[in-house]
């Protein structure tokens, strides 16, 4: 398991690297210069320059990377053109909440999709079966936006029992802050627990035609001890994988979903940066993005041991 930690390990740092290699060359593609865009309407050219000459904008493409790449080694993900704030600041404000928001949906994904997709497999063909599926269907064609505003038409202007939209700290009053988030939380998680609940079944249904599932049936092992010791332990690997993928995915910003609850976070930080320009947010924006997906990835490695004793061999 070691061995295996230390090959994974060195491969993050030159992934990281072809990343921000991504990223800034991508980043460049953008129509629009901003330094024009700060100069404001007159567009001087005395300012222009000078804004340039101070974003290093007038510089080759390769010695800009330069520039970032070694501010990011250092810690310093630059500075925003539009609020002057350090980009480092603006994340560490706006990434709490979108952890937040991401771990209330996946805690109700899990807590939904893997009994849904369980109860599926083992009660295969029966009416239950067909209820999952149901869900599984519902959950993954509906938009997470229209889902939104049917909740805010419901809990809150209809019944009038969570606020439609905005953000409250759970440090200033933890009662307002999770009736605030429960609702995007519950359209986020609804979507994966849908996912979750495919992959659940499928993994499922196959470790239960299995030979060891078979003998300890044999064995005389009650059917709950055979279905959640030895027939879900072992289909939980798949789930391992996409249950990071998702949770990476909600660290990234769920844009539609944060503008429709009005949620200060990652998605409304990187809409923002892109319709002004901001070059530096953005890029700091995905490459704490891109960080964390490598770093799910890793757990999601070191998970399957846990799980999984046949592979510690």
């Amino acid at each position: 398991m070691f061995e295996f930690l230390v090959k994974r390990i060195a491969t993050i740092v030159p992934t990281l690297l072809l990343v921000s290699m991504l990223i800034f060359g991508l980043q460049q593609l953008l129509p629009g210069d901003p330094a024009k865009i700060l100069a404001g309407e007159e567009q001087d050219p005395t300012v222009v320059a000078f804004l340039r000459a101070k974003l290093h904008l007038d510089e080759p493409l390769p010695v800009r990377y330069g520039y970032w790449v070694s501010g990011v080694v250092r810690g310093d993900l630059g500075e925003s053109i539009r609020t002057q704030q350090p980009v480092l600041e603006l994340i560490v404000q706006k990434l709490p909440v979108t952890i937040e928001l991401a771990l209330l949906a996946m805690s109700i994904a899990l807590l939904i999709g893997i009994p849904a997709g369980i109860v599926s497999a083992v009660g295969r063909g029966t009416a239950w079966d067909y209820a999952a599926n149901m869900f599984a269907l519902w959950g993954l064609s509906t938009p997470n936006f229209w889902l939104g505003i049917l909740m805010i038409l419901l809990f809150s202007v209809e019944l009038g029992w969570l606020p439609a939209s905005g953000y409250v700290s759970p440090f200033e009053d933890l009662g307002a802050n999770l009736a605030a988030m429960i609702m995007p939380a519950f359209v986020l998680g609804n979507a994966i627990a849908a996912v979750l609940m495919r992959h659940t079944r499928s993994a499922m249904l196959q470790v239960l035609s299995s030979d060891y599932v078979r003998t300890a049936r044999a064995k005389g092992l009650n059917e709950r001890t055979v279905v959640l010791k030895h027939a879900l332990r072992n289909a939980l690997t798949p789930i391992i994988t996409l249950g990071a993928l998702e949770l990476g995915t909600l660290l990234s910003g769920a844009v539609l979903t944060e503008q429709v609850f009005t949620i200060p976070g990652f998605g409304k930080l990187i809409v923002d940066s892109v319709f002004n320009r901001d070059y530096a947010v953005v890029q700091g924006v995905v490459m704490v993005t891109a960080t964390a997906y490598i770093t799910l990835n890793l757990l999601a490695d070191l998970a399957y041991f846990l799980v999984n004793p046949r592979l510690r061999n």
